[in-house]
């Protein structure tokens, strides 16, 4: 018993951990996840903000010599994270069960009777639970978030949000800590130094570590009070944590200045540093229009209630408990939900579910005072003790398995098969064309520039062909390329720095040397390399006359790919038995890439029936019919389908 008093906070996080283990993810998964492996095992640098705490610490990591692929590696280290964060939750759970009344306003009155004066508070009687009774409970509440949905799914493969999970609950552990320490404490000085050392690491992870300032800034002063010895601790703080977060973001100007093969921004100096650090390029989307905010909240509140199962009637409940017995803790995690819930639903992207990470910490607290009233209620009524805890496992049970299946990666190789495939798809030393970045761009910087498969095939992002580094970084990663069209190269990149300095500039004429710039890349290249060019090029950009081939050119479908040919000849492509192995429940992603696939499937099989190849026409009918049997034939490949 005297270990599990002092070392409970492990029991949640092991469990998480052990749960995580079965669901993890074997291999890269959608959007981000394969730049980011890369970034972290080549030292490079990542999408704005750059990561570069995270880029170090999985680098390090990656250097263990485990019995696993790097990305397999990555993905556990998500876990770790995770699991860490859980342990952290419940230690900081504990510590505010046992300080209680230093999160209570406490005002007393004199109420005169007739024999004496007595002393009265505006707050109730805080009723307390048994040390077991208080272990139980912050093991159930670190249980309660290690399954919640989004928070679990951070586990299953790397991404910056797990370390942002494990950073923010060293933030609020150590901000409890400070807050409970009364004032003549003389350690109190060092938590609040180890305050701002963590917030500083937090900052150099993911900038919404900004969403808990104004819920830090409410405890901070009600703690410290409006003071002069208030902000000169402030200024102390500063003092720690300024210099942390420059020394961890001065990684990015070094290592772009050695030119990493994977070099986002290249912030070699203050105006491209800058850029990055802001993350200017995504700040279109942040409280871009009313109606995108409103489409977020909508999400947001049609999701909550599947992120904690039936477990939300404990979150629920501790609203109420927290607001009688903790009201300063209450005020704070209703600052914390506020604050992160208005950020992210201003915050115009698809993935954004992991911008409300914060907003379910704050939920998970609540639900900690839920289980505190439940034990308390079964005590006061004396309740077999057995009975409230078997409950609370049941609640618990439920909301595991409601869960798993919708963050359960560990059959996914959807990513991975779809790249691989794409790339042994096409002869050697191709160029590919695309802006497939959730689907397998990202994931091929992994397996290009980690596992050198395929690295012959030169990939070139349409979309990152509007930004100046991005030239640098083809230039860099395949020379020879850009030698055709470098005058207009040139152009774009000096008519772009007004546009990437928020000054005004000529969009036309941007407009028009890209166009220029993608059309010339197949003119100069098309005779020395296979020229490829992904579906949603074709059918987007294409159709809308963005885009143009060079003169006598055409396209033929090519398996997944279109290939630019020359004149109308029949351009045979081999017989390609890919394997794609999709998981059982198939996210959004992985939907797109079963259209993608069997789209240009059919255009194969229609394009080798237009050139009365009727046994190539079949063949590619049958693989169309075999793998996506809900995929809608054309009439002409129907009755294809029907003759032997």
């Amino acid at each position: 018993m005297k270990y599990l008093q002092k070392y409970f906070y492990i029991i949640p996080g092991v469990t998480a951990f052990i749960a995580y283990l079965f669901t993890i993810a074997p291999s890269v998964l959608q959007i981000d996840t394969g730049e980011l492996a890369a970034v972290s095992v080549t030292l490079g640098i990542a999408h704005p903000t750059g990561y570069p705490l995270f880029t170090m610490l999985g680098y390090i990591f990656t250097q263990i010599p485990l019995p696993f692929s790097k990305i397999f590696s990555l993905n556990l280290l998500a876990a770790i994270y995770c699991s860490l964060s859980v342990s952290i939750f419940s230690y900081s759970a504990k510590i505010v069960l046992d300080n209680l009344t230093a999160f209570q306003f406490i005002r007393t009155f004199k109420v005169k009777s007739r024999k004496k004066i007595i002393k009265t508070t505006s707050e109730p009687a805080v009723l307390e639970l048994n040390e077991t009774d208080k272990i139980i409970t912050v093991i159930t509440g670190g249980i309660f978030l290690a399954f919640s949905k989004t928070f679990w799914f951070q586990s299953t493969s790397i991404e910056v949000y797990s370390l942002h999970l494990f950073l923010m609950s060293l933030i609020i552990l150590f901000l409890i800590k400070a807050f409970v320490r009364p004032a003549e404490n003389k350690s109190l000085t060092f938590s609040w130094a180890m305050f701002a050392f963590v917030l500083a690491l937090g900052f150099s992870n993911h900038m919404t570590t900004i969403l808990i300032i104004p819920a830090v800034a409410y405890l901070y002063f009600v703690k410290n009070g409006l003071n002069n010895k208030s902000f000169k601790q402030i200024g102390f703080m500063f003092l720690i944590f300024f210099p942390v977060l420059i020394i961890i973001y001065s990684y990015l100007p070094i290592r772009a200045a050695q030119m990493p093969a994977l070099n986002w921004g290249n912030p070699v100096d203050w105006e491209r540093l800058e850029r990055h650090f802001f993350a200017n390029q995504y700040q279109l989307w942040i409280f871009s229009s009313a109606e995108a905010s409103a489409k977020q909240f909508k999400y947001f509140a049609s999701n909550l209630p599947s992120e904690f199962s039936i477990s939300i009637a404990f979150v629920i409940a501790g609203l109420f408990t927290s607001f009688l017995y903790a009201k300063k803790f209450f005020i704070f995690n209703i600052v914390v939900f506020i604050s992160t819930v208005f950020y992210s639903i201003n915050y115009d992207i698809v993935d954004i579910d992991s911008y409300f990470l914060l907003a379910y910490i704050s939920l998970a607290f609540f639900s900690v005072f839920g289980i505190y009233r439940f034990l308390l209620f079964a005590k006061t009524r004396k309740i077999n003790p057995a009975i409230p805890v078997f409950l609370i496992f049941i609640f618990a049970a439920v909301q595991f398995f409601d869960n798993r299946n919708n963050v359960d990666q560990s059959d996914n190789f959807i990513y991975q098969d779809y790249t691989k495939e794409l790339l042994n798809s096409v002869p050697k030393n191709s160029i590919i064309f695309s802006y497939q970045w959730d689907y397998f761009i990202s994931a091929s910087y992994y397996f290009q520039k980690v596992e050198n498969y395929r690295s012959d095939v030169i990939i070139v992002d349409k979309e990152l062909l509007r930004r100046s580094w991005y030239y640098n970084q083809l230039d860099k990663n395949y020379p020879g390329l850009l030698d055709g069209v470098q005058p207009e190269v040139n152009q774009f990149v000096e008519a772009l720095k007004p546009f990437e300095r928020k000054e005004q500039y000529n969009s036309n004429l941007l407009e028009s040397l890209f166009r220029r710039i993608m059309t010339g890349l197949i003119s100069t290249n098309i005779d020395e390399h296979d020229y490829f060019i992904a579906p949603e090029i074709v059918n987007v950009e294409m159709k809308r006359g963005e885009f143009q081939l060079p003169k006598g050119f055409s396209l033929v479908p090519y398996n997944f790919l279109f290939k630019i040919a020359k004149g109308d000849e029949y351009i045979e492509a081999p017989l390609h038995n890919y394997k794609l192995r999709f998981p059982v429940i198939k996210d959004k992603y992985a939907v797109e890439i079963e259209r993608f696939v069997s789209s240009m499937i059919i255009n194969r099989a229609l394009y080798e029936l237009r050139y009365n190849k009727i046994d190539a026409a079949k063949f590619f009918t049958k693989k169309i019919l075999s793998d996506f049997p809900d995929a809608v034939l054309p009439p002409q490949l129907s009755s294809l389908a029907g003759n032997d």
